[in-house]
């Protein structure tokens, strides 16, 4: 009797370890196939905005505001709304420049605004502007957006274009690590930069705080006033 009571347990603990085992495995599958959609969706992003960048450069009006004024309109109005392209073939998505990450390979658009549903595809405005210098950026941690941050060294550049081509160029001061409530350490605007995203266990948030390169450091911008 005490046998067949030890059998039946057995059995039991078999079967839940088979039910963890086969979890584990469905949730690395959604793991990756999450992973591969946001990829694409990014990929997809980029393309179109680019293109869309590309026919406001050639118009007309750009080439004679650009002959017309050498100073970019946010040196005399930082607090002016970032410029943006509205993407309509993916649900009007609208994207306010690229993010550039040389050290982890990684050239992303920036979605304008934040919310769960654009994070699945890509990087977004957490809040702040290039412009006033306190641009907050969030993304997912899937290895094609914000995985490795985590991996990446201090001094590594990073760089931000916006809409209509201003580039801003920066460096990795600091990694740290904030929990989820930290709302005004993150968007404190002490930093000209920050980028951040969840940790594995979701307990925090992996955060990379950017300087201004010495290029942008040196550039008077009161010159142009």
């Amino acid at each position: 009797m005490q046998y067949k009571k030890k059998n039946r347990i057995g059995n039991i603990l078999k079967g839940a370890g088979l039910i963890l085992v086969t979890a584990a495995v469905l949730l690395l599958v959604y793991n990756l196939w999450d992973g591969h959609r946001a990829r694409e969706s990014e990929e997809a992003i980029l393309a179109e905005y680019l293109q869309e960048n590309k026919k406001a450069s050639e118009s007309p009006d750009a080439s004679d505001k650009e002959d017309e004024q050498n100073i970019p309109d946010y040196i005399l109005n930082p607090d002016m709304d970032m410029p943006e392209y509205t993407l309509k073939s993916l649900g009007d998505v609208a994207c306010i420049g690229i993010l550039e990450i040389p050290a982890l390979n990684l050239e992303l658009p920036v979605i304008s605004s934040w919310s769960y549903s654009s994070l699945r595809l890509a990087p977004c405005r957490y809040s702040g502007s290039a412009y006033k210098g306190n641009l907050v950026i969030a993304a997912h941690n899937y290895q094609s957006h914000f995985g490795g941050l985590r991996t990446l060294p201090e001094g590594s550049e990073v760089f931000f274009t916006d809409a209509v081509g201003n580039r801003f160029s920066y460096y990795v001061a600091v990694t740290e690590a904030l929990t989820p409530w930290s709302v005004d350490d993150m968007t404190s605007g002490e930093w000209p930069l920050t980028l951040f995203t969840c940790t594995l266990d979701s307990q925090n948030r992996v955060t990379v705080r950017c300087e201004y390169s010495e290029a942008m450091e040196n550039w008077d911008r009161n010159a142009y006033r």
